[in-house]
């Protein structure tokens, strides 16, 4: 986002009576309009955030209005809190759906792997016209006798046990299917911070957009006085062109914060879900600011015990490690048993004994040798599962470093909101007192305009400081594993 350096002409009324009577020709002065000088405009109240910013120092008036975010919207648009704007981007951000999806998939795999666990029926029917007793004599390795007959059986196999390897499977696929549950909530967690981040950058824009505005109505209120100062000889032609030019900087700097706004608007669009603009009121928070935790070291054992992407982790290389005890599995014995059964109700009596079947038996699969396969499978997932510990230990490391680094960022951008409301208090008082040596002509009007420069710059700042703080207890929150 780029930043923006809106100059600003604040009215005051007080001074423009002083000049009125130590110029009385002035009040001769005709306007385009209707004669008069125009009356300066009335301030606005003040944003909430700069109200809350001076809480924190004594009281100042504001020489930048900035209309109050909370205000009724002037249009139709729907008004969008910031708690709504989490919830509509969790139920409709695709990156959610498919994190839900990939957990739900998971839990299938599950179902298949334990699916070896349960025992596995067949059936069949079998009707066959043919040359009794006649032999097949090529293409087949099956009993070449064949009979005309018609029957029906079924079979049956139950895995008696392996010793270990498919329960060490089943527990792998259980332990995959928590780190997809860990993971669709950690993506959860980034679509909140990411709607944070949209949402108060989309607010800032917004807010200062307004003071653009203003700022352009005041610069033109400004510079008509100026010109009707230079008709009546008051005020020369180099006080016209510093006006008319700080008008023109401020269309400029307007149309510089109107594409600001648009741009993060639809940035708030997207993360919402949203495949086409709508114009949301955004409401802000009229909580005042607290400051941040007192204890990183808390917040730490906080984070990781609660951070969704570190459980993923963290399950993955459980189900790793089981993977590779399945795999070293593999080298010992299988014990299954199998039976059958069936009946052969039309059949050729001298080649059957009886018109049914039935049989059931235990096998035991021994491996001897399958050119280490088996070997070389249980030591690559034992480096595997060795690997996704080390990844987890290293998030482990990086999550230390991300809660501290924000919690001395929130620490920060806590202490600039009360030194940038000072700084707007002082600026406040340098610029009324540079208005007023201008004009009891003891100034020039460079000097007035870099005071209107230090002051709109701090009430930027005071703003901007006000977003980055509450912008910075969100990343806090995101770090620690507290968002919703």
């Amino acid at each position: 986002m780029r930043q923006l350096t809106l100059c600003f002409i604040p009215p005051c009324l007080p001074a423009l009576a002083r000049t009125a009577c130590l110029l009385p020709c002035v009040l001769l002065a005709q306007s385009p309009r209707d004669g008069h000088l125009p009356d300066a405009p009335k301030p606005t109240a003040a944003a909430p955030p700069v109200m809350i910013a001076q809480a924190q120092t004594p009281p100042a008036t504001p020489q930048v209005p900035v209309p109050a975010a909370n205000a009724p919207a002037e249009d139709n648009a729907p008004r969008l809190t910031l708690a709504d704007a989490e919830q509509m981007a969790i139920k409709s951000n695709p990156r959610v759906t498919v994190g839900h999806l990939l957990a739900l998939a998971q839990h299938q795999v599950v179902r298949e792997t334990r699916s070896a666990e349960l025992p596995t029926a067949t059936a069949a029917l079998t009707a066959v016209e043919a040359e009794d007793a006649t032999r097949i004599s090529a293409g087949s390795l099956t009993s070449s006798r064949i009979f005309t007959h018609a029957g029906a059986g079924g079979g049956f196999t139950q895995l008696i046990t392996d010793f270990g390897k498919t329960g060490n499977l089943v527990a792998s696929s259980k332990l995959q299917e928590k780190a997809e549950n860990a993971s669709a909530l950690a993506t959860t967690e980034d679509i909140v911070i990411a709607t944070d981040q949209a949402f108060y950058d989309a607010l800032q824009a917004q807010a200062l957009l307004r003071v653009a505005e203003q700022n352009v109505d005041t610069r033109q209120t400004t510079d008509a006085q100026v010109g009707s100062l230079t008709r009546n000889k008051l005020k020369s032609t180099l006080d016209l062109s510093f006006a008319d030019v700080n008008l023109s900087q401020s269309k400029v700097m307007l149309l510089d914060a109107q594409d600001t706004a648009q741009a993060t608007m639809a940035a708030l669009d997207a993360v919402l879900g949203l495949d086409h603009h709508v114009h949301y009121h955004l409401v802000e928070s009229t909580e005042p600011l607290a400051p941040p935790p007192v204890d990183p070291e808390q917040l730490t054992q906080l984070a990781l015990s609660q951070r969704p992407d570190l459980q993923a982790l963290t399950y993955r290389q459980q189900a790793a490690t089981k993977y590779s005890h399945a795999e070293r599995d593999q080298m010992l014995p299988s014990i299954s048993a199998a039976g059958t059964l069936g009946s052969v109700p039309i059949r050729p009596g001298q080649y059957y004994v009886t018109n049914w079947w039935g049989g059931v038996g235990v096998n035991m699969n021994i491996p001897v040798f399958n050119g280490f396969l088996y070997s070389a499978q249980a030591k690559e997932s034992a480096l595997r599962a060795q690997a996704a510990s080390e990844q987890a230990r290293d998030l482990r490391d990086r999550i230390v470093r991300d809660v501290r680094t924000s919690w001395l960022d929130a620490n920060t951008a806590y202490q600039r909101v009360s030194v940038t409301a000072d700084l707007l208090k002082q600026a406040n008082l340098a610029l009324g007192l540079a208005q007023t040596r201008y004009q009891l002509g003891l100034s020039s009007i460079v000097e007035l305009s870099q005071a209107q420069y230090q002051q709109t710059d701090a009430a930027i700042g005071n703003t901007n400081a006000i977003f980055a703080y509450r912008l910075a207890l969100a990343t806090l929150n995101y770090q620690i594993g507290a968002n919703p």
